[in-house]
């Protein structure tokens, strides 16, 4: 925040201030403070003093007191911890010509330099690591090393995730692949990196991610660093499990059993989610009064019994290891799952008839925005609009999120779930497109890697299309809120892209083992339920000397954030994974 004084120098009337963030669409002025006039006698100005967001630029107001006349409008960007004055007063008393001056007393901090200094020392460590692993490359070093410590457990530390494979996979396998193919024979590491990135991000941003707002949700239509983790976890699931079903079944394990697995684990993460990992906790004991029922392990155990259940009912043969010959190769990762697509084309049908033709008394049909002071302030209890109004209904006011993301910008007093009911359907959709991924993986020949590329692209331009390229403008903006459509391609399109790129490094050239994402994507239910139920006992959190100071906050978060990051390392050395 910034302070802002207020200087009234006109003797004959007061001042209203109202304030407007460039962020805040279709906004309503927010009274911030109203100034008295000065003190003719004691040549006194009036004055108020206000604290100012400094996120985004800010249009001021000033309105006169006497026929409410625009004095005054401003618009500025602050700066953090600025101190600054805004002085009004008369230029001409014949033509009661205002001047609205707005002086810096003193000037803001820069509060990005934690953030270059968290990087500096994360890629000095980095380089002390690399430089280790090379001396280790000298015999003369290796050796001291070797009689300092025990040679088996030397072994395990050289052989470890930040080097290379060991020797056996080595000299079996061919260090340059003749086709990106040959590196999914075996487990891919890239798979658990990429899940591991996007937990320990998720896990740096649950924990406070500094206090920076781009490590924060969107307020509503838009995307932050912290709107992109979730969906792409989702993906990775809907990968994985494409994978991991074809593996099983390919073991001989029955439909019927499978199934049966499916069911189990999905219930588990759902139980896990309302029992174990509840933010309604905050509010004293467990109670049955105000349990929060949706949650992110909810929707992702809702996500992997539709998506798993789907890939085991409906998958043909050969389709699975991408050798199911099709009459048209653009079509390749349609035609074996048309059973799949049609459920979720269904899905989505579903979803826009809900979103734009459920009629929600009070609102108007299709309503996507935050409500509060949004729209100008005429839908102020519209949170959601569909959305919102099915987990009001369904599931009671009481028993979803109490203080959704727009409660702050948007002023909204309604409850609003992020992970509620409708959201889902496009969650399974976005899963669902994760599961197409193994066939890019899979692909035999440089036309199918194209063609997977290329669909992947075409999602990119749906999402160009239904935004308009545009935050707020378009059909259906990007919102995660909502978990819109054009959320879940844009998401999907990043979360390929980057997947290719990981691979690429990890699992065809070996330039890279996934260290250390890959820790924490070998344990990630651990992980997460762990950072959520010992998020406010020590070493993840202290109390702090300035609370108002990004770089405690930084600290203590990439601090909570590493150290999750060493224990899941430290679980992998000693081979304990706890699976559902």
């Amino acid at each position: 925040q910034a302070l802002l004084l207020v200087c009234n120098e006109l003797p004959e009337q007061g001042l209203r201030l109202a304030a407007l963030s460039g962020a805040c669409h279709q906004c309503l002025y927010q009274f911030l403070a109203f100034v008295p006039p000065s003190n003719v006698s004691l040549r006194k100005p009036g004055t108020a003093a206000v604290m100012l967001d400094t996120q985004h630029p800010l249009t001021l107001l000033l309105n006169g007191t006497v026929g409410d006349r625009v004095l005054c409008k401003i618009q500025y960007h602050f700066g953090e911890f600025g101190n600054y004055s805004l002085v009004v007063k008369t230029l001409s008393t014949s033509t009661k010509t205002v001047s609205c001056d707005l002086v810096i007393n003193e000037g803001p901090i820069n509060s990005y330099l934690p953030i270059l200094f968290a990087f500096l020392v994360y890629m000095g460590i980095l380089a002390i690591l690399i430089v280790g692993r090379l001396f280790m490359k000298i015999d003369p070093v290796r050796n001291w090393v070797y009689k300092k410590l025990n040679p088996r457990e030397t072994d395990r530390l050289i052989n470890s995730e930040f080097g290379s494979p060991n020797t056996a996979d080595s000299v079996s396998s061919d260090p340059t692949p003749r086709l990106w193919s040959t590196a999914s024979r075996q487990r891919l590491r890239s798979l658990d990196t990429f899940r591991g990135l996007s937990l320990i991000i998720m896990v740096f941003v649950n924990y406070g991610g500094g206090k920076y707002w781009f490590f924060k949700h969107e307020s509503w239509n838009g995307l932050t660093v912290a709107d992109l983790v979730f969906p792409w976890f989702v993906f990775i699931m809907g990968t994985s499990i494409s994978l991991s079903l074809s593996s099983m079944l390919r073991w001989g394990s029955s439909k019927r059993k499978v199934l049966g697995k499916i069911f189990w684990r999905s219930f588990l993460l759902i139980l896990l989610g309302i029992i174990v990992v509840n933010p309604n906790y905050c509010l004293g004991p467990l109670s049955w009064d105000n349990l929060r029922i949706p949650g992110v392990l909810q929707r992702l155990g809702f996500t992997y019994l539709v998506v798993a259940a789907l890939e085991v009912l409906f998958t043909r043969a050969g389709a699975e290891s991408g050798t199911l010959e099709t009459p048209c190769p653009a079509l390749q990762d349609i035609l074996p799952y048309w059973p799949q697509w049609i459920f979720i084309l269904i899905l989505e049908v579903i979803w826009l008839c809900l979103t734009f033709l459920l009629p929600v008394p009070g609102c108007p049909r299709g309503y996507l925005g935050p409500g509060g002071i949004g729209d100008f302030g005429n839908y102020p209890n519209c949170t959601g609009g569909a959305a919102g109004y099915i987990d009001r209904l369904l599931l009671g006011e009481k028993h979803i999120y109490q203080h959704p993301s727009s409660s702050v910008m948007y002023q909204t007093t309604m409850p609003y779930d992020p992970e509620g009911i409708l959201g889902t359907i496009n969650t399974i959709f976005m899963a669902f497109l994760g599961l197409q991924v193994p066939l890019f993986f899979l692909a035999i020949g440089s036309i199918y890697i194209y063609i997977n590329f290329g669909n992947f692209i075409f999602q990119g331009i749906i999402s160009a299309i239904l935004t308009k390229c545009s935050k707020e403008e378009g059909f259906i903006p990007i919102n995660k809120n909502l978990w819109s459509v054009s959320y879940v391609t844009t998401m999907s399109c990043f979360a390929f892209i980057l997947l290719l790129l990981i691979y690429y490094l990890v699992d065809v050239k070996r330039l890279w083992s996934g260290a250390p994402f890959f820790y924490p994507g070998m344990n990630s239910i651990l992980v997460y339920i762990g950072h959520e139920v010992f998020e406010n006992y020590f070493p993840f959190k202290w109390k702090m000397q300035d609370s108002q100071s990004h770089a405690e906050h930084l600290t203590q978060n990439l601090t909570a954030t590493t150290l999750w990051v060493i224990i899941s390392y430290l679980l992998y050395r000693r081979r304990i994974f706890w699976k559902i």
